[in-house]
């Protein structure tokens, strides 16, 4: 993808590309620390057709939200080759039982022969946690075994 970079004297800066669908999709950093997140018309790829105001923390979350599903879709297709295994996801659902635990007290691989190879907070990816990492409400956890292990570790983790 070509993402273009224009600076936008005394707002900050705009990045964007053109989609498949024909219009412009991208983000406007602004010097303050906020961001917006832009569609533009159809018919006029400069034109705003949608604008939508997000904190920090929103960006962050939101593209963790993206970049979660990518992570996961490069580990299966380094994995596309190995038969019988896969990748998945579960979320930390917030209250959860590992909500603020941490990663030994799963007990995940001895458990269920899944491993877990990463976990994503607010866009953030922690790879190849280890035992004392602690989880928190609202990370993916990426696991990589078996279908029987995917679908143990799911139960587990409360997202099967």
């Amino acid at each position: 993808m070509n993402v273009e970079v224009t600076p936008l004297p005394g707002i900050g800066t705009r990045q964007d590309f053109m989609i498949r669908a024909g219009r412009r999709i991208g983000v406007i950093t602004h010097r303050d620390g906020k961001f917006e997140l832009i569609v533009s018309h159809l018919d006029d790829p400069d034109g705003c057709a949608a604008s939508i105001a997000l904190t920090a923390a929103e960006a962050s979350t939101l593209a963790g939200l993206l970049g979660a599903p990518n992570l996961v879709a490069q580990l299966e297709e380094q994995h596309r080759d190995v038969e019988g295994i896969s990748t998945k996801q579960f979320p930390v659902v917030p209250g959860s039982r590992f909500d603020g635990r941490p990663l030994a007290e799963t007990e995940l691989r001895t458990r269920t022969g899944a491993s877990i190879v990463a976990v994503v907070r607010s866009g953030s990816v922690h790879p190849s946690p280890r035992p004392d990492f602690v989880f928190a409400g609202g990370d993916l956890v990426v696991v990589v075994g078996t279908a029987a292990g995917l679908a143990a570790a799911g139960e587990l983790l409360g997202g099967g």
